[in-house]
């Protein structure tokens, strides 16, 4: 057999989709498993998005279409940068990816060298790193601890910059701690990206609209315009409007950036699916009161498992501002022995031990960059939630 590629070594896997798998194993043995490992919501795509789509099958809306995205959407996503963000971007600063994942996939292909490197926050969803490792760059981390909110300090930002810097990354509300700055939080950062000209800054948006308590979302775009032209905003469909199989994301940003991104994604898939794109349409141009009614059941979902989880001996849960995850602490756990025997010494090992004994199944926290700590998605039907909480809690006090 031919030798395959060697950057097949720096591809790895997330610990959120081999978690996934083994849950899935599981449940194909007979086992009775709660899953809350991904991050996909479990509303219904809005009957408008999938009328839009169905209509433009049935007009014929089939064929190959601009690999930097039809006409329509781009300009539904003009619309809703301006109606959303107050930011004004000409259709040639927008292009449409397979998903919000591809539209970093291009800006990583379009912009890094060997050796370049990518500062992320963390804890951080691992497909940036991944990503930035699989195109030959490296991964600079910050620890942003639950002392701060999980939050980035702007003086540590400073410290991490280095000529090599090539890329920050913000991703806010954050995966996986569902926390965002405010206003001045980020008027910090900008204040630091003014004097590393040499930075881009991508703020990956995808979970904007799902923030609680009153919290005023911004994007680093409208905080600081005179960065505008090194900042390359992101979001799409997937979170807001629970359309994650539709596989529709965006970017908009300098217009130099986007047309390189749309260049990479023309070796790589071409155009996006016409009839994602026209459900696409209709979701950002349709009734948003649904976006509302969605993050209101969110919300009372993350009160239940914030209360759940700080009443559990040695677990401690952040209440975050937005995006639909909990990221409970759980140092009080570890150096204990499940009932099954198990001596629990990493979040690794409970979050293995929670799956095989009690068939919850999360994540650890060292897949995001930070133990010991579990992600959990809530994202999922209340019944289902309440039960993984109840096993959950069952599993926590029956360590010894």
């Amino acid at each position: 057999m031919p030798a395959l590629a060697h950057r097949l070594s720096r591809a790895k896997t997330a610990a959120t989709v081999a978690m996934t798998i083994k849950a899935r194993e599981l449940r194909a043995a007979g086992h009775d498993v709660i899953q809350l490992t991904i991050g996909e919501p479990d509303f219904d795509t809005p009957r408008h998005a999938i009328e839009g789509g169905y209509q433009a099958a049935l007009a014929g809306k089939t064929k190959y279409p601009p690999m930097d995205g039809t006409t329509a959407l781009k300009e539904a996503v003009q619309r809703k940068f301006k109606r959303d963000r107050g930011l004004d971007f000409e259709l040639g600063e927008i292009m449409v990816s397979n998903g919000g994942k591809q539209a970093i996939f291009n800006a990583f292909m379009a912009t890094l060298n060997e050796g370049d490197e990518v500062v992320i926050p963390a804890p951080y969803w691992a497909a940036y790193g991944l990503m930035a490792k699989l195109v030959g760059a490296e991964p600079v981390y910050i620890s942003c601890p639950q002392n701060n909110g999980f939050k980035l300090r702007a003086e540590e930002l400073d410290a991490a910059i280095t000529p090599r810097s090539k890329w920050l990354i913000l991703n806010l509300p954050n995966n996986p701690t569902g926390a965002a700055c405010t206003r001045d939080e980020l008027e910090a950062i900008a204040a630091v990206m003014r004097r590393h000209p040499h930075v881009w800054v991508m703020a990956d948006d995808m979970y904007e609209h799902l923030v609680y308590d009153g919290f005023e979302f911004n994007t680093l775009a409208q905080v600081a315009p005179d960065l505008r032209d090194r900042i390359l905003t992101i979001s799409g469909v997937s979170k807001t409007y629970a359309m994650t199989g539709w596989r529709i994301g965006f970017a908009a940003g300098p217009r130099e950036l986007i047309q390189a991104m749309v260049s990479m994604q023309g070796h790589v898939a071409a155009g996006v699916s016409t009839v994602g794109q026209a459900a696409a349409v209709a979701a950002l141009d349709g009734p948003q009161h649904i976006v509302g009614e969605m993050a209101a059941i969110y919300k009372r979902r993350r009160d239940m498992c914030v209360e759940a989880l700080n009443a559990m001996p040695g677990v401690s849960c952040h209440k975050p501002e937005g995006a639909f995850y909990v990221f409970p602490n759980i140092a009080g756990c570890l150096e204990r022995t499940t009932p099954a025997g198990r001596v629990i010494k990493t979040d690794a090992d409970f979050a293995e031990a929670l799956l095989e004994e009690a068939h919850v199944a999360l994540v650890q926290g060292a897949a995001f960059g930070m133990s010991p700590y579990l992600r959990i998605s809530y994202a999922t039907d209340d019944d289902s939630l309440a039960r993984a909480m109840d096993r959950l809690g069952s599993f926590v006090r029956s360590l010894r």
